[in-house]
């Protein structure tokens, strides 16, 4: 990455949502040079499909389909299809986010119908203080989903699964999913600011 034109480097940044958060949970964790990395509503462990790396497989985490609900809208709720991976054999699908160099920032919207964000982010706390690194940065959105998208963007509460290829139900009420697109665009900021450029404050961009 650091050969790329468009990248200033020496550090690096990576910023991920929902199934591009556990890609950049790993990246973080498996390649040098990661400097800071920023995690929308992700889960902890590999998710969707195996993850191959330098001959190593780290099996994604299960589902149970059968778990799925059905709104009075018609939309799939699917937050509790998810296996546990604090439980065998799906810990065998956690991250070993643990491995990393840089600090991580996790944004959390608390209504998030996609899958357990909170709970993820305390699994990854836990996990980094029991190997001696820093606890994580964590932010706390109420009554927000899973889709916390830049700032002014119309709040996406519903849409079509790429997987599932059914309408499912992503939470949040467009107030405070509303402002926290905004806040967490600001923190995020703050967040490589400090620990790509070693700035405390930045000068947030309006879009």
């Amino acid at each position: 990455m650091l050969q790329h034109p468009k990248v200033n480097g020496p550090s690096i940044g990576l910023l991920g949502f929902s199934k591009g958060g556990d890609l950049c949970l790993s990246m973080a964790s498996f390649l040098k040079g990661i400097t800071a990395t920023v995690l929308i509503n992700t889960c902890v462990a590999n998710t969707i499909a195996p993850l191959h790396y330098k001959g190593m497989i780290i099996p994604n985490l299960h589902s149970d389909l059968g778990k799925q609900k059905v709104t009075e809208s018609g939309l799939l709720h699917i937050v509790d299809i998810w296996n546990n991976p604090l439980e065998e054999p799906n810990c065998q699908s956690l991250i070993p986010l643990e491995k990393a160099q840089g600090p991580f920032l996790f944004i959390v919207g608390m209504d998030d119908h996609n899958w357990n964000s909170a709970f993820y982010a305390n699994i990854a706390s836990e996990r980094l203080q029991a190997h001696g690194k820093d606890k994580p940065q964590i932010i706390y959105y109420p009554k927000t989903g899973h889709c916390i998208d830049p700032p002014y963007f119309p709040p996406s509460r519903a849409s079509v699964h790429a997987l599932l290829g059914e309408a499912v139900c992503y939470g949040g009420e467009p107030r405070a999913q509303s402002r926290a697109q905004v806040d967490a665009w600001q923190q995020i900021q703050t967040f490589f600011q400090k620990h790509l450029n070693g700035k405390k404050s930045v000068r947030h961009s309006k879009i």
